[in-house]
């Protein structure tokens, strides 16, 4: 009976493993038989597969491991490579800033590279070459009445409160929220550099509230600056007299006159850091003032000087040359009335001859004024600027040269004044430069390029800025539409501006 229950049992063991092993359990996969060793015994049966989630994990595990392993490879790589290379990175660096020196820097004479277009000064000899056709040039002349062609469509804008007194009153509370005061008061000190003891300065809140603030907020701007605030009786009594005078000048063009506000004296030349045609006398003076006005700014070893490129991005001052050639180009004629806003002009005999040649018509508030009315005017540059300011105002065209305070805030003014356009020549500086150093270009070319930068001046006249909200990232100074529309009145032409002189 019991070798009968074993050959029974044998059966069912083996069929327990051999179920085990199509099942893919455990065990080594062999039969009773088997570790009995019996020559009989069937061949063991192939290795049973894992299984599959296990499988799969310990897959994943070595593809990640693996990843990581290539990950950790490639950085370590890139890392030597770099390491190992550096010094020809740098050197590289050198390499490119050196022939940047010496292509638009004060070596540019000494190699025999053409240099970059626009980085050399050469408006004076395609002057030269042009003044033939400049002066014959028989194209009909622009008519000052009819240089602006866009106008923007008079939207009148109610403003916020029916009562100005009761308006006043809430701004007041609101900017003393914002500076987190009850009472402001300005403090009055003496500036070194306009020389007037007078001059208002708040302290330290001037240039510190940001542009994006509330519309109430935007609005007493808008009243401060074009309302309330106004120059003295001695300067606005001189001022109107200097424009009645430019508009007697102008009769040739119906008193209509452009202004020009050129940025080219001694000071701004010198720190503008740009060469002329002076040649060697003249970079020697400029280095001698900057030490001696800016000491040893200039000379640091942080700072690169490279006229050429400063020439090429737009950051040099026009040369009053330039200029005449820009608004000849433009279609403006020699009878064209021109009123110069300017401090001391740089070698002004010198660099003033050309322009005279192209406008005869040409008056400053030294030739407007007599000795005696700007008598008490000298020595302040502030009250000065104040009357430039004025008569620049009322042009029919105003000419910027070189950016700064004083033309933002004039061409917010006329934009204010004449229905939302600034009238306003801006030129493009970084294309002029290459039109005068193109030696081979024509009055023809010339003429037509300045047409276009005209066209383009005046379709830039009447942009708004987007305002969403708050969210104002120009100066409302310079586009003080929209919020300022409400406070317009209807001006269409500079002349109804000007009030009798007294």
């Amino acid at each position: 009976m019991a070798s009968n229950k074993n050959m029974k049992a044998k059966p069912y063991y083996h069929q327990q493993n051999t179920n085990a092993a199509a099942s893919g359990g455990g065990g080594g996969g062999y039969s009773s038989e088997s570790s009995n060793g019996g020559s009989n015994s069937p061949s063991p049966p192939p290795s049973p597969r894992r299984h599959a989630s296990i499988s799969h994990s310990r897959r994943r595990l070595r593809t990640k491991s693996f990843s990581f392993f290539r990950r950790d490879s490639f950085a370590l790589t890139v890392s030597f490579i770099f390491r190992r290379n550096l010094r020809y990175l740098v050197l590289l660096c050198l390499l490119y800033v050196s022939g940047l020196i010496m292509c638009v820097g004060p070596f540019a004479g000494l190699v025999g590279h053409t240099p970059v277009p626009g980085s050399v000064y050469r408006s004076h000899e395609i002057f030269g070459k042009l003044w033939d056709q400049i002066q014959f040039d028989n194209s009909s002349a622009i008519d000052l009445s009819s240089v602006w062609k866009y106008k923007r469509l008079k939207v009148q804008k109610p403003c916020l409160n029916s009562t100005v007194g009761r308006y006043f009153g809430i701004e007041k509370v609101a900017v003393a929220g914002l500076l987190n005061a009850i009472l402001v008061i300005p403090r009055f000190e003496f500036n070194s550099v306009w020389k007037d003891p007078r001059v208002i300065r708040i302290a330290p809140f001037a240039n510190r509230l940001a542009m994006n603030v509330p519309p109430h907020i935007q609005l007493l701007r808008c009243m401060a600056n074009y309302k309330a605030l106004r120059f003295s009786d001695p300067i606005s009594t001189l001022a109107e007299k200097l424009v009645k005078r430019m508009i007697e000048k102008s009769s040739g063009t119906g008193g209509k006159y452009v202004s020009i506000h050129l940025r080219f004296e001694e000071d701004m030349v010198a720190f503008s850091c740009c060469l002329y045609d002076g040649g060697k006398a003249e970079k020697l003076e400029m280095d001698m003032f900057r030490e001696k006005w800016w000491k040893g700014k200039f000379k640091r070893k942080d700072r690169v000087i490279l006229p050429g490129l400063n020439r090429i991005n737009g950051k040099c001052p026009l040369t009053p040359l330039e200029v005449g050639m820009m608004l000849r180009g433009m279609g403006f004629d020699n009878n064209t009335s021109i009123y110069l806003a300017s401090g001391k002009i740089y070698q002004a005999e010198r660099h003033l001859a050309s322009l005279l040649k192209m406008f005869p018509l040409v008056y400053t508030k030294e030739s407007l004024a007599t000795p005696d009315e700007l008598a008490p005017f000298e020595g302040y540059s502030s009250r000065l600027a104040a009357l430039d300011y004025t008569v620049c105002l009322f042009s029919e065209v105003f000419v910027t040269t070189h950016g700064g305070n004083f033309p933002h805030f004039l061409m917010g003014h006329r934009r204010f004044l004449f229905d939302g356009h600034s009238k306003t020549i801006n030129p493009d500086k970084r294309k002029l430069v290459l039109l005068f150093q193109d030696m081979n270009i024509s009055w023809v070319t010339f003429k037509d390029q300045m047409e276009i930068m005209l066209s383009e001046n005046d379709r830039k006249g009447i942009i708004v800025p987007r305002v969403r909200k708050i969210n104002r990232k120009t100066s409302i100074y310079t586009y003080p539409l929209p919020e300022c529309r409400c406070l317009q009145q209807s001006h269409n032409t500079t002349l109804q501006l000007t009030q009798p002189a007294r």
